[in-house]
C-alpha cells in the first residue's frame, strides 16, 4: 500500500465539527489524504477544479447550491470525478437523484466510523456502493408508481401549509384540477391524508430537505 500513492480526498460539508471528523479519520490512513474541505456546492466545484481529488465526500443540503447539484456540475465538466454522498437522509428518491446525478456511493453520516474507509478505498477503486438501509429503501419502493412533476408541485406546496384553493390560485389551475392531484396523491404514497403525504414526501426525499 506503501508504494501506491495515496488516495487524494476532498471533503464537502456544511458543518465545520463534521469536516473535522472526517479529517481526523482520514489523518490516521497512511493510504489516504485530504487535499481540500469546502463548505457549499459552490466551494465542492471550486475546490474539485483547483485540487482534481480521486474521491470527494459529498453532503446533500448546502447553501448556495446543494449536493446533488455540486455532483451534476462536477460530473459534467469531470466525466470520471469519483463522488461519496454522505448525508443524514435515506429517503429511496433521493438515493435515486444522487445515483442519477453521478454519485459513485450513498451513505449515511451515522456510519462514517464503520463504513466510510471501506467506501473510499472501493470507490477509488472502481466499484459503487450503497449503504444497507439505502438499499432497503430503494427495495422497498423499486415498484412503487412516481409521483408525477406537477403532482410533486402540489405536494411541495400542501408541505408548505397551503389549502387546496391556495395551490389552485398559485398553480392557475381550477381547484378540482388540485383536488384531483391530490387525490392521486395520497394512493401513490399510500398516505392517510394531507399531512401524511407530507411527512412520507419529506421522508422519502420527493420534497425538500434541511440538513
Amino acid at each position: 500500500m506503501s508504494d501506491s500513492p495515496a488516495i487524494r480526498i476532498l471533503t464537502v460539508d456544511d458543518h465545520p465539527l463534521f469536516r473535522s471528523g472526517v479529517a481526523a479519520l482520514l489523518a490516521s490512513q497512511p493510504d489516504m489524504q485530504l487535499v481540500a474541505e469546502g463548505g457549499s456546492g459552490v466551494e465542492a466545484v471550486r475546490q474539485f477544479r483547483a485540487h482534481r481529488p480521486d474521491v470527494t465526500l459529498m453532503d446533500l443540503q448546502m447553501p448556495e447550491m446543494n449536493g446533488l447539484e455540486a455532483t451534476i456540475a462536477i460530473r459534467a465538466e469531470f466525466p470520471d470525478a469519483r463522488i461519496i454522498v454522505l448525508t443524514t437522509y435515506v429517503g429511496d428518491v433521493q438515493v435515486l437523484r444522487a445515483l442519477q446525478a453521478g454519485a459513485h456511493a450513498y451513505m449515511l453520516k451515522t456510519l462514517v466510523d464503520t463504513e466510510l474507509l471501506e467506501t473510499i478505498r472501493a470507490v477509488h477503486g472502481g466499484k459503487k456502493a450503497l449503504s444497507a438501509e439505502a438499499s432497503f429503501q430503494l427495495a422497498e419502493h423499486a415498484t412503487d408508481e412516481s409521483l408525477t412533476p406537477a403532482e410533486i408541485e402540489v405536494l411541495r406546496l400542501i408541505a408548505a401549509g397551503n389549502a387546496n384553493k391556495q395551490i389552485a390560485d398559485r398553480l392557475a389551475v381550477t381547484e378540482d384540477t388540485i383536488k384531483g392531484r391530490v387525490k392521486n396523491i395520497l394512493s401513490k404514497l399510500g398516505a392517510h391524508d394531507r399531512t401524511h403525504a407530507a411527512i412520507i414526501g419529506v421522508r422519502r426525499g420527493i420534497i425538500g430537505l434541511s440538513d
